[in-house]
């Protein structure tokens, strides 16, 4: 009998183009089901890519990988049910920009340090934010809007709905020397749909979600905030192209671990997605997707969160910002 399950173990890794030395080499672990907590609703980026990859995995590791949502509170509901369960490798945050980055500058008191509790381990996704008008809205290209914000002598009225866009928003008004109104709103589907109906003139939000809006001419993109532009619109310039130096971040979702968790442990599931996202079925998932494959690993995802936390504290402090 238990020949027969590595026969189909190995059949079901070869399916996905997957050496079976990940298994092999994993010892003990994964000896039971494994949870990737999502700190939000089904169907947005960070939880799509979980599932995929998770059922991937499940292949992969001989386990099941269960996707829990827990969204609410920014993301600390979920953090509290990671920091609660223990530090085995049983139990991953899906970790984004906004609670592993953002949160730790804009609030005095968090009930959790995203550097001292958690560890890195894989990303997932990682995609820009993009800057938007109406389709057909006057303003042709940013520095447009920007000269005639400037020209009219009003703030620039710019709709986010997280603390990460709200810090991009600011970061535009101080590189572009304008004062900056910030319209919050719960989520991007309301955003959009006011700046598609013109009762919002300037909007903020990840790529993937209003890529559609642009293809069809609903919306206009200004700028994306990427080193480079976009594969899928490669007509929106970036912020650095349009003159504003080091504007450059990200979005992204990401896994991670309990900082007690052991290295071997997180290691393995690194490499375990590392390997099913190289493999031509995580390829053909990338290929639908607005955003690109995030290739780090431990050491490396680590770093570049550092970097974006380091980034967004100097915004804040340039711009006033305090935390609550």
């Amino acid at each position: 009998m238990k020949r027969r399950q590595a026969i189909t173990t190995i059949a079901s890794m070869a399916a996905l183009g997957v050496a079976p030395y990940v298994r092999a080499q994993s010892g003990a672990y994964p000896n039971k089901p494994i949870k990737f907590i999502v700190p939000f609703t089904a169907g947005s980026g960070a939880d799509s890519g979980s599932r995929v990859y998770g059922e991937m995995l499940s292949k992969v590791l001989g386990q099941t990988i269960v996707v829990e949502n827990r969204p609410g509170a920014s993301g600390l509901i979920a953090i509290q049910a990671v920091k609660s369960a223990p530090a085995d490798g049983y139990t991953f945050f899906v970790g984004t920009n906004t609670p592993m980055c953002i949160l730790p500058i804009m609030n005095k008191s968090l009930p959790y340090d995203p550097f001292k509790d958690f560890r890195p381990v894989h990303g997932f996704g990682i995609g820009v934010a993009a800057f938007v008008v109406k389709g057909d809205s006057p303003h042709k290209s940013l520095p447009d809007l920007v000269a005639a914000v400037k020209r009219e002598k009003r703030p620039l009225n710019i709709g986010n709905y997280s603390d990460g866009y709200m810090l991009i928003a600011a970061w535009l008004g101080l590189a572009a020397g304008v004062e900056v109104s910030h319209v919050p709103y719960k989520g991007g589907a309301q955003l959009q749909n006011d700046v598609m109906g013109g009762t919002l003139e300037f909007g903020l939000n990840d790529l993937g979600g209003v890529i559609t809006h642009i293809k069809d001419g609903r919306m206009r993109g200004l700028a994306v905030t990427g080193a480079q532009r976009d594969r899928l619109l490669p007509q929106i310039p970036t912020m650095l192209e349009l003159g504003y130096p080091e504007f450059e971040t990200y979005t992204f979702s990401s896994l991670f671990a309990r900082a007690e968790t052991p290295d071997d442990v997180t290691n393995k599931m690194a490499d375990a997605i590392r390997t099913v996202m190289n493999s031509p079925e995580g390829k053909a998932y990338q290929a639908t997707q607005p955003s690109l494959p995030m290739f780090m690993h431990t050491k490396e995802l680590g770093d570049f969160q550092r970097k974006e936390y380091e980034r967004f504290k100097k915004v804040a402090a340039a711009a006033g910002i305090q935390p609550k």
